[in-house]
């Protein structure tokens, strides 16, 4: 009697999974795919909330992925995806400070953040001490915005 229950009971809970198919849901499976193809490709949503980080020292004067050479003094960024030479504004939602940089850097393909900057951006934000902090990233576009210096 206890094996007819069980296999009653799972053949409803199979039914169920496959009803729910049918309404549209996507598995698992289907979500991390989706997730990483995402990753990929840049975007080209105008705003983007995620974490920012600050390069380690070890990148200073090393080339990035622009061609140009990394300085820790320089308003640069690093962004997976947020196409290169692009200008951006990026906002510490903790304390509303901002700083307007440059992308000119590639991050590794695993980091999960959304920005990497100089030290000098970071310590404009005012986070340096934390490390890390959440922002929301604002894409100007290829030109340098009015009032900004170019070195």
């Amino acid at each position: 009697m206890k094996k007819y229950l069980l296999l009653v009971a799972f053949i409803a809970c199979n039914l169920l999974l496959k009803a729910q198919g049918d309404t549209g849901t996507t598995s698992r499976a289907e979500k991390h795919h989706k997730s990483k193809k995402s990753k990929r490709e840049t975007s080209k949503e105008k705003i983007h909330y995620g974490t920012a980080s600050f390069y380690a020292n070890k990148f200073e004067g090393r080339k990035t992925a622009n061609g140009e050479i990394f300085s820790q003094k320089k308003l640069t960024g690093a962004s997976n995806i947020i196409p290169l030479n692009q200008w951006v504004r990026v906002t510490n939602m903790r304390n509303k400070k901002f700083v307007v940089v440059r992308i000119t850097d590639r991050m590794h393909k695993n980091n999960k953040r959304l920005i990497d900057l100089s030290k000098s951006a970071a310590r404009k934000l005012n986070f340096t001490g934390y490390g890390l902090a959440h922002v929301k990233v604002e894409l100007l576009g290829r030109k340098p915005p009015e009032g900004i210096a170019l070195d």
